[in-house]
């Protein structure tokens, strides 16, 4: 009876889904609040208004057809692919990296939109692609092609975060695809040949910093292994249930750096402990379940690697994060989706979320199972 007085319209929609994303966003506004030390200002209040404007963007996604995505798929990522470029000749530089275009009213990064475009354009690639040819060699130039030119321009501003977020993004669209096993194989030795010599040619001196304090920390606790050491001991000091709500020293006494950005989850942690940890780690389960689901009952190829691609970008973006705080994986400045302050990321993130609601839309109109 009750569900007969709402709104097919609104019935319709996978509340599923939302609603635990907004729970898991306002705990993120919470986390910010206290990190403010007990204001709304600057990040919890723009983090709140930034979810409902990228929910509203989100839903305006999920009902666009299939034929638009499509269609759209090569000219937004060929318009982000030129951003980039022009990012490298005006970009403005925070940081020591150019990232950034200054719009005057925001400050936009391009690298952000390039992960779900990578997916989107990579789905239609292998849609329209016949399919025996996924399994020949012919493939692997226009596939490098897709995904090496923005994967480079990314890493050259520098930004390797990105740019690893924009490859793996890519890698499991192409892993879905169906192309043979001994080729992702063989691809991964020879990373693995590669890496030393990427590692003393190519990168950056303060990312080959940060891969030497990943791998020992404690060499330089109050220089370059300082945002590491100090994460771990926010984490370690919250033990089970946590110090308690605004009860963070660690944050408070500005001991952990970017508390409310790439360390947020050690912010959170440190205040609700071990089970705030497990209650923000099973709603991204619960997210991931939910998209991998979309993918298999898609109608078709496209609509399947779409829902994949867009929800391993989320996935991504948690699982390096939570490792990056807790010491398991080196410092990339990669935020913690609907938790860490960012409007960039985050809508990055609910481009993704509405692109998994159009896929299950599209599901449903044509006949597939229930999600």
């Amino acid at each position: 009876m009750a569900r007969s007085l709402v709104p097919a319209a609104i019935a319709s929609e996978p509340w599923g889904l939302i609603l635990p994303l907004f729970v898991l966003n306002t705990f993120g506004s919470v986390v910010l609040y206290s990190a403010a030390g007990g204001h709304m200002r600057p990040w919890a209040l723009l983090h709140e208004i930034h979810f409902l404007v990228f929910l509203l963007m989100a839903f305006g996604i999920s009902r666009l057809s299939q034929d638009f995505f499509k269609v759209m798929a090569f000219p937004i990522y060929g318009v982000i692919v030129a951003l980039l470029v022009l990012v490298e000749l005006v970009g403005a530089v925070k940081g020591g990296s150019q990232r950034w275009l200054d719009l005057k009213f925001m400050q936009l990064q391009p690298s952000e939109l390039m992960k779900p475009a990578i997916v989107l354009a990579l789905a239609r690639f292998f849609d329209m692609m016949p399919p025996g040819m996924t399994r020949t060699w012919r493939v692997l130039v226009p596939l490098a092609g897709i995904v090496g030119l923005p994967a480079l321009l990314v890493m050259m501003q520098p930004d390797l975060g990105t740019g690893l977020a924009i490859t793996v993004g890519a890698a499991v669209v192409i892993f879905m695809a169906g192309l043979p096993m001994w080729w992702f194989l063989s691809a991964g030795a020879a990373v693995l040949v590669a890496a030393p010599i990427a590692f003393f040619t190519l990168l950056h001196g303060y990312q080959r910093d940060r891969v030497l304090v990943f791998l020992n920390p404690e060499s330089d606790p109050l220089g370059k292994g300082y945002h590491i050491t100090q994460s771990k001991i926010a984490i370690g000091s919250g033990g089970f249930w946590g110090k308690g709500f605004g009860n963070g020293s660690q944050s408070h006494l500005d001991y952990l750096p970017e508390a409310q950005t790439d360390f947020a989850f050690a912010t959170m942690a440190e205040e609700w402990g071990l089970v705030g940890g497990i209650f923000v780690l099973a709603i991204f389960l619960w997210v991931f379940r939910w998209g991998m689901r979309v993918s298999r009952n898609a109608p078709d190829r496209f609509s399947s690697l779409l829902a994949a691609g867009m929800t391993f970008t989320i996935f991504f973006y948690m699982a390096i994060n939570t490792m990056m705080v807790l010491g398991l994986a080196p410092v990339v400045g990669i935020p913690l989706p609907f938790i860490s302050h960012g409007g960039s990321s985050l809508m990055t993130n609910m481009i993704c979320v509405g692109s998994i609601m159009a896929v299950d839309k599209w599901s449903k109109r044509g006949g597939a199972l229930g999600t």
